[in-house]
């Protein structure tokens, strides 16, 4: 994998390895270049803010849909997420 070679995490290649870097199974060098990224971004800090408690927020859902298993989200929906976070992101700097 190209990526772990490299020092420098890029916002796009951060959210791609956040379910990875929550479970701590990405490679030490990797999660010390993450944490490198993070400390200088806060809309990705943001992000992480957001996930650890979408997590919190779901693993305490009880009830019908805590047992059902939800589909995923169309992609264009996914595309237009993200295109709207690298415009976000892009008119910070």
């Amino acid at each position: 994998m190209k990526l772990l070679r490299r020092r420098v995490v890029v916002c796009q290649e951060w959210t791609e390895l956040i379910t990875d870097y929550l479970e701590g199974s990405l490679p030490r060098n990797l999660m010390k270049a993450i944490d490198r990224h993070l400390a200088g971004c806060p809309h990705c800090t943001e992000y992480l803010a957001q996930m650890r408690r979408t997590i919190e927020i779901t693993h305490n859902i009880d009830g019908p849909l805590a047992s059902q298993s939800l589909p995923d989200p169309p992609q264009d929906m996914i595309d237009a997420l993200q295109k709207a976070f690298d415009e976000h992101h892009r008119s910070d700097r």
